[in-house]
């Protein structure tokens, strides 16, 4: 049965979900083995309440990764009122390659065909959020005009595939700054 639309929700049950949402992604970072009952224990929620909104594993994986594109996408528009166009989408990346490295790190997770329904379902999303941004940069000056954004979310793949050390880490930062200065106006 499909989790109900957290809009469909009472208050407290949206509460609820979000919290475990929050606590899930924090624990799944740090370990792809977190168990249920510890995520509900850290979330200040009961098993039920955790099984109630996320019936399995999967489930609640493939509902920490949603809450993350999503909540990553919604933060476009205040990244480019804080930051010129290019530097909002340079940080943009960082963080997205840090989200895809969690959703790597829990590929154990989830089935082949899990991975490429989640990747299919979230790719035109983070297309037009890049779109956006794009444009935005093209209004300015700062991005050249022309660019397209699923070239661009091609070439900043490289960012999550170094690995996840700080050497890795120090590469993706020399690589982002490259690419960053190939996308300048």
């Amino acid at each position: 049965m499909p989790d109900p639309k957290p809009t469909e929700m009472r208050v407290d049950a949206r509460h609820n979900r979000t919290r475990i949402l929050d606590i899930a992604h924090d624990l799944l970072a740090v370990s792809s083995d977190a168990s249920l009952n510890s995520i509900a224990k850290a979330a200040g929620v009961g098993p039920g309440t955790l099984y109630r909104h996320f019936p399995t594993r999967e489930a609640l994986v493939l509902a920490v990764y949603r809450y993350d594109i999503d909540r990553h996408i919604a933060s476009v528009p205040g990244l480019l009122g804080e930051r010129p166009p290019l530097e909002a989408l340079t940080r943009w990346f960082e963080d997205l390659s840090a989200l895809i490295r969690i959703k790597h790190g829990l590929g154990d997770a989830l089935d082949a065909t899990t991975k490429d329904t989640i990747t299919q379902e979230t790719t035109g999303p983070v297309l037009g959020a890049i779109t956006l941004m794009l444009k935005a940069g093209e209004a300015d000056g700062t991005i050249r005009a022309g660019l397209d954004p699923a070239d661009v979310l091609l070439l900043m793949s490289c960012l999550w595939r170094t690995p996840d050390t700080a050497e890795g880490r120090e590469q993706s930062r020399r690589l982002l700054g490259t690419i960053s200065r190939s996308l300048r106006g």
